[in-house]
């Protein structure tokens, strides 16, 4: 019998890292997730998966652990922090790390794929999608985070085969971030940032591990970057329209102006250092909100890859509100 490739996910506890291992499962892969010891099992459960319990911090432990493996898929990362150093401990040194057990211990990798994002290049400030050639302007700690995440790892790119996958705005079942929209919208409210028209590039979870699987799998990809992302850009009345017509409901439109979000923003960060936890809206997560243009072109994926978006808003958006639905979340 022949021996199955085994795969390596980060994050696969996650939203976009469960959906991964669930790719790579039907892929007849054998799948191992680094996990920590306060990972939520929940979108593992059942699923024939090997858990690897040692965090990415252990060298030693993940020599052990990781020296048969064809490929590692990196998905895990920080997304909210009180602190620049937590947003760089989370991107880049466990980057770092991971990849020097690999080289220390010649471990020789099929594929070492890094999940970024677009906030590393930052928005489109012309209305013209941004895309790999365009020069890296990330707005927030956690954007500058990620460019060095891809920094550190395209450093290594001559002795381990490196991809580097960027995403933009990510939804679909199990998301907890874009739900709060969907949950508020059930209830008859929407809120629209601004009083300008915003254009995003927004990418159903299964597309976006899709993408990643294929970079994974071309020759071409090694040592590249590619934006996996929707071929379509939407604006939030877009959204608002087809989310109205799936849930049938006319929510109240609430238009907030900047300087609002701001506000709100600054008392949830400051009241936050009164917490354990970072605040979901701070000021940085403010200055996203109030960009115009988050869109990205995927050309690049499409020609090295055969990348293609292949469910539309439409079908996505009434797929995760359906799962929302079922679960009990709406």
């Amino acid at each position: 019998m022949e021996k199955r490739e085994i795969a390596v996910v980060t994050g696969g506890t996650g939203f976009v890292g469960s959906h991964l291992v669930d790719l790579l499962l039907s892929k007849n892969y054998e799948v191992w997730c680094i996990i920590r010891k306060s990972s939520s099992l929940k979108w593992l459960k059942g699923k024939n998966v090997k858990l690897l319990d040692c965090g990415l911090d252990d060298k030693n432990s993940l020599k052990e652990l990781i020296k048969d493996v064809d490929y590692i898929y990196h998905v895990a990362g920080v997304v909210k922090s009180k602190t620049k150093e937590g947003y760089f401990a989370g991107n880049v040194e466990t980057t770092r790390n991971l990849l020097d057990t690999v080289v220390e211990n010649q471990i020789k990798l099929k594929r070492f794929v890094v999940v970024g994002s677009l906030t590393a290049t930052g928005p489109s400030l012309n209305g013209i999608p941004v895309d790999e050639n365009t020069p890296c302007n990330p707005i927030t700690t956690y954007g500058k985070s990620k460019l060095e995440e891809e920094r550190v790892a395209l450093s290594y790119k001559d002795r381990i085969p490196i991809t580097i996958c960027r995403a933009p705005a990510v939804y679909g079942e199990r998301d907890t971030e874009i739900f709060i929209y969907f949950n508020t919208f059930s209830k008859g409210i929407t809120t629209l940032i601004g009083f300008d028209e915003k254009k995003l590039s927004l990418i159903h979870v299964k597309d976006l591990v899709n993408g990643i699987y294929l970079a994974s799998k071309s020759e071409k990809s090694v040592g590249e970057i590619y934006f996996i992302s929707s071929e379509d850009y939407y604006t939030w009345d877009q959204i608002n329209e087809i989310t109205a017509s799936i849930l049938k409901k006319k929510p109240i439109v609430i238009r907030i102006p900047h300087f609002i979000v701001y506000t709100i923003a600054f008392l949830a960060q400051f009241f936050s250092f009164f917490s354990s936890k970072a605040a979901t809206l701070n000021i940085e997560k403010a200055k996203d909100l109030t960009q115009k243009y988050w869109i990205c072109n995927t050309q690049k994926a499409k020609d090295h890859f055969d990348y293609k978006q292949e469910i539309s808003i439409e079908e996505g958006i009434s797929r995760t509100i359906n799962w929302y639905k079922e679960q009990g979340w709406i």
